[in-house]
């Protein structure tokens, strides 16, 4: 799809519709889903606790409930997000976003950051999976290195980050992410994609997903607030 024939009903399906502050209450989550059956946007997502919650709400709609694991951190046993993703898919979650383990790539070992993601991945089943890198944090080698793990997997995406890390998305991480992944593999760019100019250029870069709070204002071409 190329940024000329963009219109705002396809702006729409790209968007994963986010809120996943610590402190969103009950009615900003009704809001989201209310907002995400309104404007068409591919899903919510949403922490994993909030999962009961979105999909009383989103029946009978096309919207997709997504819930992210292992957020923000990444830090935790593999064996604790597997747990996190079956049950949020239990509770009727239909994709997972997981936060890798950073400092495993970080310290170059890669067996441990590919079981990782594995064991989240055989949990998910038929459930697409995700996997956030946070790519503020990485080299070039790391970034690189974590996407043709996820390849090599099988996950449906690679995503750039939480929005809760000292960067979000950059033109230049999407470029290489799609370059190493090739053209089939999903690319997620989230954290700080906020209007529609920064969405044209993820877009043109290779993403094939935006993860974002400013849905709204993507759609309708205004200016957006939000961080993530």
């Amino acid at each position: 799809m190329t940024m000329t024939t963009m219109t705002a009903s396809s702006y729409a399906t790209l968007i994963d519709h986010t809120l996943l502050a610590p402190d969103a209450t009950r009615a900003q989550i009704e809001s989201l889903c209310e907002d995400a059956r309104k404007f068409g946007f591919h899903s919510v997502c949403v922490n994993s606790g909030r999962v009961p919650l979105c999909a009383r709400l989103l029946q009978n709609s096309s919207v997709v409930l997504c819930a992210v694991v292992g957020f923000p951190l990444g830090a935790m046993l593999p064996d604790a997000k597997a747990f996190e993703a079956r049950q949020a898919i239990a509770q009727g979650a239909r994709e997972i976003d997981m936060v890798l383990n950073i400092g495993w790539l970080k310290d170059g070992d890669l067996g441990a950051v590919e079981d990782d993601i594995r064991k989240v991945f055989e949990a998910c089943g038929n459930v697409p999976l995700k996997v956030i890198l946070e790519t503020a944090l990485l080299s070039q080698e790391e970034k690189t290195a974590a996407c043709r793990i996820c390849q090599n997997i099988g996950v449906a995406f690679v995503k750039t980050s939480t929005g809760f890390s000292k960067g979000g998305a950059t033109v230049a991480d999407v470029q290489l992410m799609r370059e190493t992944v090739g053209p089939d593999m999903g690319v997620k760019a989230s954290g700080g994609v906020r209007d529609r100019a920064a969405a044209d250029a993820m877009v043109a870069a290779g993403a094939t997903r935006l993860g974002t709070s400013s849905g709204i204002a993507i759609v309708k071409g205004t200016a957006g607030t939000s961080s993530y």
